[in-house]
């Protein structure tokens, strides 16, 4: 017996549907397995798997729960600044000359003086300054009175009141402010020199007070480590042991803009460039007649991969108080509390329960934020079908080849296969981002509460039976 063609057709499209059930439901028991195999006992999962161009659920188990998502909170983050910032928005950091103050206007660019970003164009370190220099020699300028920083685009507190405390001076809960420069952090490395130790602070300035309390050793591995002084701002202590080198290691320093606001003082009079007055944090809309000298650009797309690709939270943090500045009628004052709320809103707008989360801060460090996975799923799913979706999807990791999966997926059916955003918190473990694959995407999200040390593993198992299974 023939088939018409139209038959054919309706019968063929049958058999894919069919096939494609088969397929889940092997997928269904793989994940099953996973979660529920032995060594993840009294871990909690969330996991959600949907395909974007339809937005058919795919499997879910637990989805709607609210969970800690740790960095997985930069997916969100990272998508509303698509949303609301939108795809061309530019950071533009302005130098100018006002009655013969020197004027920097902060933009919160997240990653003015960044080292990976420097490395990605060709810069030297030291280069932001090079340039004001050059620049105001070009204009024939020998001498100003104040620098001022105007760091008025954000407000309040520059250190989240929920992040740990005793965490402050690790890179990755670093100050955030209006202005930032090298990651709000200095590189910290120690050497042992024939039993004396020395310690070298990049970038190299007076701003910063160094007590040496290493111990010099023969024998053994070392290890060393850094805290602050209390009462005594930006006075940290080295500490440990060294038998040859340690580090370097990064050091979140406090008042960034001081920080940047010194070193260009330090630089400009080196330069011959005299500056006879004082170093202010203050807004300068009335200042008078501006005369611009230079000026510092960073796109969004850098700063998207930068907080998806390697996880930096200042670049998360930055984005969030930016987008509160950018949606308030000043244009200014960018704020935790109403970054908070407009991203809310935006996952109001994807219709996602209000049940579903709690935005806290925009890296994740909070224990406070609340995800679920369906939360999560959506989001990635709403960049999909945006016209920007190769921006973002060009912000995530990818397995195999960089960032925080660089390590993971290196297998030849899985490389370049798995892209995603991973997140780490103390019991806290998550994944989330799309599987490429020959019959399809397929965007996925994977929480662990009261994750154990051999989760991840089991995250990246789920993500692998996606491939395993479409392929």
């Amino acid at each position: 017996m023939k088939l018409r063609k139209n038959s054919y057709m309706t019968f063929l499209a049958a058999l894919i549907i069919f096939c494609s059930g088969l397929a889940c439901a092997g997928l269904s028991e793989k994940i099953e397995a996973i979660i529920n195999s032995p060594s993840q006992k009294g871990t909690v999962y969330s996991v959600n798997i949907i395909e974007p161009k339809t937005g058919r659920v795919i499997y879910a188990h637990n989805a709607n729960a609210a969970m800690i998502p740790a960095s997985n909170m930069k997916i969100v983050t990272t998508a509303a600044a698509l949303k609301f910032l939108g795809p061309d928005f530019v950071y533009k950091t302005q130098v100018y000359l006002c009655d013969g103050n020197l004027i920097v206007k902060a933009s919160g660019d997240p990653l003015l003086g960044d080292e990976a970003t420097d490395k990605q164009y060709g810069r030297s370190e030291g280069w932001v300054f090079e340039k004001i220099i050059d620049s105001l020699k070009a204009a024939g300028v020998t001498k100003i009175e104040n620098i001022v920083i105007d760091t008025t685009i954000f407000s309040g507190n520059p250190v989240h009141p929920n992040w740990p405390k005793d965490q402050l001076n690790r890179w990755y809960a670093c100050e955030v402010t209006g202005l930032n420069y090298n990651d709000n952090c200095i590189d910290i490395t120690v050497t042992n020199k024939n039993g004396k130790i020395e310690i070298d602070c990049q970038p190299l300035t007076g701003f910063i007070k160094i007590q040496n309390d290493v111990t010099p050793i023969r024998n053994g591995s070392g290890a060393a480590g850094a805290y602050r002084t209390p009462g005594k701002p930006n006075y940290i202590k080295i500490f440990g042991k060294c038998r040859k080198q340690q580090g370097p290691f990064d050091v979140a320093i406090e008042n960034p803009p001081g920080f940047f606001g010194f070193m260009l003082y330090e630089k400009l009079n080196t330069a011959s460039i005299n500056c006879s007055g004082k170093l202010l944090e203050m807004g300068s809309d009335n200042c008078g007649t501006e005369k611009l000298v230079t000026e510092f650009s960073t796109p969004l797309s850098d700063c998207l991969k930068r907080c998806n690709k390697n996880s930096l939270g200042l670049a998360a943090e930055s984005l969030l108080k930016t987008i509160a500045a950018n949606t308030s009628a000043t244009g200014k004052n960018g704020s935790w509390e109403r970054g908070s709320k407009v991203i809310s809103g935006y996952l109001e707008s994807l219709r996602i329960d209000k049940g579903e989360f709690i935005i806290d801060d925009g890296s994740g460090l909070s224990r406070q934020n609340r995800l679920s996975t369906n939360a999560l799923s959506r989001v990635i799913c709403d960049m999909y079908n945006q016209a920007y979706w190769n921006i973002y999807k060009d912000s995530l990791a990818v397995g195999g080849q960089d960032g925080t999966i660089e390590k993971y997926f290196g297998e030849q059916k899985y490389r370049g296969k798995i892209l995603g955003k991973t997140g780490y918190i103390d019991l806290v473990k998550s994944f989330s981002g799309v599987c490429l694959t020959d019959n399809g995407d397929y965007v996925f999200s994977i929480i662990v509460n009261k994750a154990n040390g051999k989760s991840r593993l089991a995250i990246n198992n789920i993500a692998e039976a996606i491939i395993d299974c479409y392929e």
